[in-house]
């Protein structure tokens, strides 16, 4: 009878246990990491309008974040090659878990929920073995690392799913090694091969795509999803400089690889170097930061140029309204599309690469 009377308390506690959403995070429409003026590291999360809305610490500088789909909850990942990702409790303002990539591993600096949110797939470089991997991270258990599964390519570096619950992967090509220099030297250009990798919701290899070998030194990086499955792959040039190449990449499954081509000294403009994507907010078009180059491209999505808007050391992009959201290293979010306004400025503040766009799966 005790027992009995213990499991029913513990069911009718249960059912007043809170139910956190993104809402009781103040339903954040976008997350970024940033260094701030004192040199301390956070992810922050922004409303629709892209006012900061919380601050998170980080261990130190943060590249991108994996949202849960439901949960106020978000995966932070170190700059690569970082060997830690933290979960972030977006409502406490609490880092819930520290994930450690295993012996002979490290992140690369992006992730993903897939399906209903209980597992998480983090792209590594399994320098060890000079391969690259997706490590399964299951949420019910505590974020424990209970699997991977082949990239298929060396250095993948960003991941997203489609709508039928596939998964593509952006294969940069490109090995390094962490004990090696400061573990950001490229060990591989002459011989490097990125690729463009579909995967079916069951991990196995449904199609790959390659550049034209002339185009080998081409980093595939960072993967962003538009209408109707459409991909966009923003690409980082590791060849002779003095060639200007695209940095654009659009694919939908079953049909050939688009290049997208803009004039020449708009392509010398980007000095080889896209930092981010997104589709624009209303779906017609897609676009590519330069930090280096001080400007975001716009095409078409069939990869007509369109125009390019100047910014100096402006990387992050995510959609926002018909157009997009953008931030530089000088702690501004600015909404961006035939032109340039800004929205936030905090002084001293400098937002990393990436910004993640959750407007989608808030709730």
């Amino acid at each position: 009878m005790t027992s009995r009377r213990t499991f029913i308390k513990a069911a009718i506690a249960a059912t007043f246990v809170p139910r956190l959403s993104w809402a009781d995070a103040g339903s954040p429409a976008y997350l970024g990491a940033a260094r701030d003026a004192s040199g301390d590291y956070a992810l922050y999360g922004m409303d629709e309008t892209a006012q900061i809305l919380f601050r998170v610490p980080l261990p130190a500088r943060g590249h991108a974040a994996a949202a849960h789909p439901s949960k106020p909850e978000a995966v932070a990942f170190a700059r690569r090659p970082g060997t830690f990702a933290v979960v972030v409790n977006c409502a406490t303002g609490s880092v819930t878990h520290r994930l450690d990539a295993p012996q002979g591993h490290h992140f690369m600096g992006h992730g993903v929920f897939v399906g209903d949110g209980n597992l998480m797939l983090a792209p590594e470089n399994h320098y060890a073995e000079k391969k690259g991997v997706l490590g399964i991270w299951d949420r019910a258990k505590g974020y424990k690392r209970v699997g991977e599964v082949p990239s298929h390519g060396i250095g993948p570096h960003d991941i997203r799913e489609l709508s039928d619950g596939s998964l593509v992967v952006a294969n940069g090509g490109i090995f390094t090694h962490p004990e090696i220099g400061e573990g950001r030297e490229k060990l591989n250009i002459a011989d490097m091969t990125p690729s463009l990798t579909y995967l079916n919701a069951d991990f196995s290899l449904a199609e790959q795509h390659m550049l034209a070998p002339e185009l080998h030194q081409n980093s595939i990086r960072h993967l962003a999803v538009g209408p109707d499955d459409q991909v966009g792959f923003a690409m980082q040039w590791e060849g002779d400089a003095a060639e200007a190449v695209p940095l654009l990449g659009l694919h939908r499954r079953g049909e050939a690889v688009v290049l997208a081509e803009a004039d020449l000294a708009e392509h010398v403009m980007m000095q080889g170097y896209a930092g981010s994507i997104a589709f624009a907010g209303d779906g017609t078009e897609v676009a590519i930061t330069s930090p280096r180059g001080g400007r975001l491209q716009r095409f078409a999505s069939d990869g007509t140029f369109l125009g390019a808007v100047l910014r100096a050391d402006l990387c992050g992009l995510a959609p926002y309204g018909e157009g997009y959201l953008g931030s530089d290293g000088f702690g501004a979010l600015l909404a961006l599309k035939d032109d340039m306004r800004p929205l936030t400025a905090v002084p001293g503040l400098a937002w990393d690469n990436h910004l993640v766009a959750l407007s989608a799966r808030v709730a």
